[in-house]
């Protein structure tokens, strides 16, 4: 499996880090009274959100790791988890988005990560 690139940031910016837990139920709304709700699966994904802060150098890093490594990332990769400090397997949910960081200088950008930590 792959693991996150080592010249990259080893943790997502905690301003930006958001973290849910696995979404697994499953509501069912009766003819009257609360709805029945119950576990549709036994595992599942855990929705992960942030921002990492890149130099140019780390952006092309990150985006051949995406494009090339993980395969447009429909491979998963282990990397730090940023809440717990574990190695976990991630997945992308969508590409990384790269924007100049108007606080950082010319040469540093934003790269906002949508991912998903596998079962």
């Amino acid at each position: 499996m792959a693991t996150w690139p080592g010249t990259l940031p080893v943790i997502p910016l905690v301003a930006d880090f958001s973290e849910s837990p696995p979404d697994v139920l499953i509501r069912t709304q009766m003819d009257a009274g609360p709805a029945r709700v119950r576990p549709r699966y036994t595992a599942g994904v855990r929705p992960i959100g942030g921002k990492i802060s890149c130099t140019k150098t780390q952006v092309a890093t990150l985006d051949t790791f995406y494009v090339t490594t993980l395969v447009f990332g429909s491979l998963p990769f282990d990397w730090i988890s940023g809440r717990t400090g574990a190695t976990v397997s991630y997945r992308f949910v969508k590409p990384p988005a790269y924007k100049p960081d108007p606080d950082g200088g010319k040469d540093r950008w934003l790269v906002t990560l949508d991912l998903e930590i596998m079962p």
